[in-house]
């Protein structure tokens, strides 16, 4: 006689990809709900011993205090670049100066920046070691395919295993493959720009200062890393940024220094380098039937303001929030006032991050002079106004709006 199949005891939450937003909603649930809340994290890159992304990140307060709260920052925070000021500059390429029109103190409240610099496989691999000591099930496979049912979701992974949930968190990035399964369509553009990453390093320390100087091509941002390092966000139209990328090493570190300057030494560029598309995208719907979407699944904004992964990371503080209320009041985790209380709380929040950003994008990237004075007459304004300068800060620290309890540090 045949054995019987083993029956795995199902999921309360699987969540497809393993970046910042998956492994950190993962960590929040089974911490705030206990072993008894079974979670499983999906992506097949979970198969690597080290995460390879050499990119960096900007770690608002908010978001700071959610990986504090979580167990996380403490094992990163020496790989960790506070941002102690920033200056917004604004000129032409070839004008021999460059005047400052803003700037910033880097701190939100007494003894705390307003954002730290990160390099991102430090955070990843910080991220899956602390999953595993939680308990959270990490699965070396991506989601390959679900189907809905009033009770629960079976989730397939690739390779053919099957799973059974209550609720499927698509974290799978901007080409979401669970977003696109579940029908949800994206509404949004590109803009016919690219971004060019990479990492500099120079002669002289930058004593955690970032520059912001917008060229009539897009931004060109200088953010301090550890050591004299700097990580850069080059904006320029797609055409263009192919043809710097493709540049020989000689020529491509030309048209750095052409934008970066002097102010830091002898520079020499200490990383590979990449160019992404941009554009804004943004989920006609950030729920389905016991799917619920966030980080770049949700929506994907222009970098300008530096707050992508962070709105991302507001997305998983409500969502493990709302999770964590409905479970111990008894309630289904997937059920559909559950999940309509997180879109309630996002999406709108989304929308106008979306919506300031676009406009800051349009308002700093053409070649208008009308336009180029407006907008150096409004940032001198604001240098002139403290207390609306601290509205800003406050903002890009995630401190604005109905913030969640994990970006408080509470504890859900």
């Amino acid at each position: 006689m045949a054995a019987k199949p083993q029956v795995q005891k199902p999921f309360d939450v699987v969540i497809g990809g393993a970046g910042f937003a998956g492994l950190a909603l993962g960590i929040a649930l089974r911490q705030g709900l206990g072993g008894g809340f079974n979670v499983a994290v999906a992506d097949p890159g979970l198969n690597a011993v080290k995460s390879n992304d050499m990119r960096a990140s900007a770690i608002a307060a908010a978001a700071r205090r959610l990986f504090e709260t979580i167990g996380v920052w403490d094992a990163v925070a020496g790989d960790a670049q506070p941002i102690l000021d920033m200056v917004v500059t604004d000129s032409k390429l070839e004008d021999a100066m460059r005047p400052t029109f803003l700037t910033f103190g880097g701190e939100v409240e007494n003894g705390e920046p307003f954002a730290h610099m990160i390099e991102n496989r430090h955070l990843v691999d910080a991220l899956v070691k602390k999953a595993r000591e939680e308990g959270v099930e990490l699965r070396a496979a991506a989601v390959e395919s679900f189907d809905t049912s009033p009770q629960h979701i079976d989730v397939k992974f690739a390779g053919g295993e099957n799973v059974s949930t209550r609720l499927l968190a698509g974290a799978d990035g901007a080409r979401s493959r669970i977003r696109e399964r579940a029908g949800i369509a994206t509404h949004g553009w590109n803009y016919g720009q690219s971004g060019i990453v990479t990492t500099v390093a120079h002669e002289r320390d930058h004593n955690g200062r970032a520059d912001e100087h917008f060229l009539p091509a897009g931004p060109f941002a200088i953010l301090p890393l550890t050591g004299k390092r700097s990580s850069i966000v080059w904006t320029e139209e797609t055409r263009e940024a192919e043809r710097l990328i493709a540049l020989p090493d000689k020529e491509f570190h030309a048209e750095l220094e052409r934008r970066f300057g002097l102010h830091l030494g002898d520079i020499e560029v200490a990383g590979p380098r990449r160019a992404f598309p941009l554009g804004l995208f943004i989920a006609r719907s950030f729920i389905a039937e016991r799917l619920a979407l966030v980080g770049d699944a949700a929506h994907v904004i222009h970098p300008i303001a530096g707050q992508g992964l962070n709105m991302g990371l507001r997305d998983v503080a409500a969502l493990a929030e709302v999770v964590a209320d409905a479970a111990r009041l008894g309630l289904d985790v997937g059920g559909a006032d559950v999940l309509e209380r997180y879109q309630r709380w996002r999406r709108f929040d989304t929308m106008t991050m979306g919506v300031a950003t676009d406009g800051l994008n349009r308002l700093f990237s053409n070649r208008s002079d009308v336009l180029r004075l407006v907008r150096d007459v409004g940032l001198g304004l604001v240098e002139r106004l403290p207390a609306l300068k601290r509205v800003f800060i406050r903002e890009a620290a995630g401190f604005t709006g109905d913030v969640p309890k994990l970006l408080r540090g509470e504890a859900i």
